[in-house]
């Protein structure tokens, strides 16, 4: 999955990143992320895994994009955007077990079943099958079970022509429940450097988030800083600014209770979050000096701060983490 930017990355340097892989292909959530990856020269099956607007069918079949229906005005659609263009329409299937947002109801299968058949078209080529689980990093794996069972029952059913591609696990039921696997997994946020839940080994470390410090100052006790002044000094201390703030994606909640690696050390964010710039208190700590780099996610020396520690106190997930840092922020990959 290299939807969002790639969670956030850059997706052009992720796919090359995973080039060496050789994924089966990649998932999107949009018609325009799919010509972004035919633009970068990606001739690999390109997956929308989002329902899409009617307007977009035609851009979406002349990319030779794989569309994802739910309902069977989507398939008539796919078969008219063939026709238009000239080109061969590719779908796959989505059957709702419980995720709800989209798909085609897995009860249900009797009255939609038979639509499928009877809008086959030599324009319109059914690709695949999947569900989603949306229960998979919990400890419990009753609730995938029964998504599983239902997916099959559905796929019993339907009785799809041999060679359809079957799939249904995202990153935390391929490692969780592996005996769901069917044709393919569609691994996401662990790729990504994110937790998947317990009992389950954390990913390895993909991205760093550093800033570098753009103002040292001291302050005289009973300075505020901040909007809100929310914080006050409670005696002579010294502060670094840093060069980064929510306009570049870094959470704004996490003023008064973020911390940072700095000159060795995990320095405690004071005061609120500016738009443009964050503060850290080195009161007491040698070595800090201007132009020096923070890290705010990953490891400093023999001290790390994890994607899911930073998602913990924000109060949100490491996906929205990853995906709410904008452009303004540069993508610096490092191979080793």
């Amino acid at each position: 999955m290299v939807k969002a930017d790639g969670y956030g990355l850059g997706m052009e340097d992720v796919v090359r990143a995973l080039a060496s892989e050789d994924p089966w292909g990649f998932g999107v959530a949009t018609v325009e992320e799919g010509i972004r990856l035919r633009g970068a020269g990606v001739s690999d099956a390109v997956i929308i895994f989002s329902p899409v607007p009617p307007g977009s069918y035609d851009a979406a079949v002349a990319h030779d994009l794989t569309l994802t229906i739910s309902d069977l005005d989507s398939l008539d659609r796919v078969t008219a955007a063939a026709e238009r263009t000239g080109h061969v329409g590719r779908f796959h299937v989505e059957i709702d077990t419980g995720m709800g947002r989209s798909g085609f109801d897995w009860r249900r299968v009797a009255e939609w079943g038979p639509g499928l058949a009877d809008r086959a078209s030599p324009t319109s080529i059914w690709e695949g099958c999947y569900t989603h689980f949306h229960s998979a990093d919990l400890a419990d794996d009753g609730p995938t079970r029964a998504q599983w069972e239902d997916f099959n029952a559905a796929l019993e059913r339907l009785k799809p022509e041999k060679g359809i591609f079957i799939h249904a696990c995202n990153a935390a039921a391929a490692l969780r429940s592996p005996a769901f696997a069917a044709d393919g997994v569609r691994p996401g946020i662990f790729l990504y450097g994110g937790g998947i839940g317990t009992g389950v080994a954390p990913p390895e470390e993909v991205a760093r988030v550093r800033a570098r410090v753009t103002l040292i100052r001291d302050v005289p006790e009973g300075t505020t800083l901040g909007y809100g002044a929310t914080y006050r000094s409670s005696g002579n201390e010294r502060w670094a600014t840093l060069g980064i703030g929510y306009g570049d994606g870094f959470p704004r909640v996490l003023g008064n209770r973020g911390s940072v690696l700095l000159a060795g050390q995990r320095l405690p964010i004071i005061g609120r979050i500016s738009m443009d710039m964050t503060v850290v208190d080195i009161t007491g700590v040698d070595g800090v000096q201007v132009g020096d780099a923070a890290t705010l996610i990953g490891t400093d020396g023999n001290g790390v701060i994890t994607l899911d520690e930073v998602a913990e106190l924000a109060g949100t997930i490491s996906y929205e983490i990853l995906t709410g840092f904008t452009t303004r922020m540069p993508r610096i990959w490092i191979t080793e």
